[in-house]
């Protein structure tokens, strides 16, 4: 059976293109393109029949269906051929029963959905093996290509050199100087990525890369692109096939460009249509409170979105006053009847001091998701027996410099820390260290 995949104005004007045409944006009216699928073929199988295949490949061996993102294709981009998939296993991370930390916040119910157990760290390997794929397809047609460019505050630019790296393909990518971990500035050199460090923020390097993106020598990576949506969406599938395809009451999620808002309600609306699940989940969108531009929008009823400049937070990832896919994060908000939520520094640094003393290890950004949750808690939003899941999105060892300063209590704009903890030094001694160790849980 073939199915078919084009791009579409998600504003709303009936201008399709083909996904092997370098276009970003309508023509027409400027607005951001989305990956339509043919539904009608789609519907040719039933929900049952989708489960069934989508079981059948998860996590095995055959190529390139083992991948979480590609056992998908259908989904994904139909057309693409198998020979010009670019993965690296992506996709199949650990879905964490979080009991612990729902018992010690008040919830019976409560997951983490563990993205930075991917290649590079980070869910951005869930976008960034379609966007690879496609390019290696276009090379193949005959496009001529020069290297593959984004801007990003980390984690797009380690999961865009890795995959480039596999394709053998140039990878340029544009950084904050000084804004992100040496944990994540050394991925995309480690991958011969050519990176370019500029004294500005985020939004500054991504003016940058929008002006070279208007040279088709230079193919854009970031969240503009909705290729990276597609990948980003079989999250959603994901976790759904791992409840054995029941639908949590709630999905937390960090936000700061807004794609992984956007796309985690794609995926469940794709799965809606097509009889996979019979309802939505929630969707709370978590903002630091330096960085909360759709916080701001959502509190005055979504009557119109301003950019911001986004102050400094620990959560340098979601960093962003001007978030590119704002427009498709609200449409989301408004039609999962979600939330969005601001967290501050202490609410963060409480938040990870609280669930990495559960077993975690997590990133600050994924602090923000459940310093949110915590909030929600609190409110009477979430109630006890809700089934939910906080999607974390990068591994806490990409910010090693975030846990160093969180345990010597020297993160700007925090007073409070209990939860730090540091080594205790004291002679080498049997007594001295046996007495310490009584002491200590006495």
């Amino acid at each position: 059976m073939k199915f078919n995949a084009y791009f579409r104005c998600s504003e709303g004007c009936n201008n399709k293109f083909d996904l092997l045409e370098i276009i970003y944006r309508c023509p027409e009216c400027k607005g951001l393109l989305s990956v339509e699928h043919d539904m009608n073929q789609l519907k040719s199988r039933s929900g049952k029949e989708w489960k069934k295949i989508f079981d059948s490949r998860y996590m095995k061996t055959e190529w390139p269906y083992g991948s979480g993102v590609w056992g998908k294709k259908e989904f994904v981009l139909p057309n693409l051929d198998n020979s010009n998939v670019v993965s690296l296993y992506e996709g199949g991370t650990n879905l964490f029963w979080a009991e612990r930390l729902g018992n010690l916040i008040g919830l019976n119910d409560l997951w983490v959905k563990q993205c930075g157990n991917s290649h590079t760290g980070s869910f951005k390997d869930l976008g960034m093996t379609v966007l690879v794929s496609n390019v290696k397809q276009k090379i193949i047609n005959g496009d001529k290509v020069k290297a593959v460019i984004c801007a990003s505050t980390g984690d797009t630019s380690a999961s865009l050199a890795a995959y480039c790296a596999a394709a053998d393909i140039p990878a340029v990518v544009i950084l904050p100087k000084s804004k992100i971990s040496n944990a994540q500035l050394i991925q995309p050199i480690s991958n011969a990525a050519y990176t370019i460090s500029l004294n500005t923020d985020f939004d500054g390097c991504m003016k940058i890369i929008k002006k070279l993106s208007e040279d088709e020598r230079f193919y854009l990576a970031n969240s503009i692109n909705s290729l990276r949506i597609e990948g980003q969406k079989t999250l959603s599938i994901e976790l759904v096939q791992q409840f054995d395809w029941q639908v949590p009451d709630w999905v937390i999620v960090p936000g700061g460009n807004l794609g992984n808002v956007s796309a985690i309600g794609i995926g469940f609306k794709m799965m809606f249509d097509l009889g996979i699940i019979n309802k939505y989940p929630r969707i709370i969108c978590a903002q630091s409170s330096n960085a909360n531009p759709l916080y701001i929008s959502y509190i005055n009823k979504f009557k119109e979105f301003n950019s911001i400049t986004a102050k400094q937070t620990s959560a340098t990832a979601i960093q962003i006053g001007n978030p590119v896919s704002y427009k498709k994060a609200i449409k989301i908000i408004k039609e999962f009847n979600g939330v969005v939520e601001e967290v501050n520094e202490e609410e963060l640094v409480d938040a990870v001091g609280i669930a990495d003393k559960t077993g975690l290890f997590t990133c600050p950004q994924t602090g923000v998701a459940l310093g949110a949750l915590i909030k929600s808690v609190k409110k009477g939003l979430i109630k006890p027996n809700d089934k939910t899941v906080v999607i974390s999105t990068a591994n806490g060892l990409k910010f090693t410099d975030f846990k160093t300063s969180f345990h010597e209590n020297r993160i700007e704009n925090v007073i409070n820390n209990s939860h730090r903890m540091l080594p205790v030094e004291i002679n080498p001694e049997y007594s001295t260290v046996l007495n310490s160790i009584l002491e200590k849980f006495n």
